[in-house]
């Protein structure tokens, strides 16, 4: 009788299992969709706003620096949404807004070197 109830327990178990896991695919499943839908957002929108030379210089940009690609296309999109833009952008045009992207996201570095003044040898007399 033990042994009844033990094989029960297990079935529940691994029903609940099964079903926190189908439920976990199902959210990823769902994840993965939205993903999807906002890349084809981008990539239409993106397709209205620039011609084709400027949309290739583009994919490069994104190929060696997708982060800097990232940001233009998410600027290129509000301007879009905005009603800022007057027509086709063409690589010239592209060109232009990397270089105000590139402006505004410069780091600039320093560099500061700490001397340390231990035994320094030229500071003793020699006799």
């Amino acid at each position: 009788m033990a042994d009844e109830e033990l094989e029960a327990i297990r079935r529940q178990r691994m029903s609940e299992l099964q079903a926190k896991q189908g439920d976990a695919s199902n959210n990823q499943q769902q994840g993965e969709e939205a993903k999807q839908r906002e890349t084809d957002m981008r990539n239409t929108i993106l397709a209205q706003v620039l011609d084709q030379s400027a949309r290739a210089r583009l994919n490069n940009l994104a190929l060696v620096k997708p982060d800097k690609a990232n940001a233009v296309e998410n600027y290129l999109i509000q301007m879009a949404r905005f009603g800022k833009l007057g027509g086709k952008i063409s690589e010239s045009g592209l060109i232009e807004i990397l270089e105000k992207v590139c402006q505004q996201t410069e780091k600039k570095m320093t560099v500061t070197f700490n001397r340390r003044r231990v035994l320094d040898s030229d500071d003793e007399d020699d006799d």
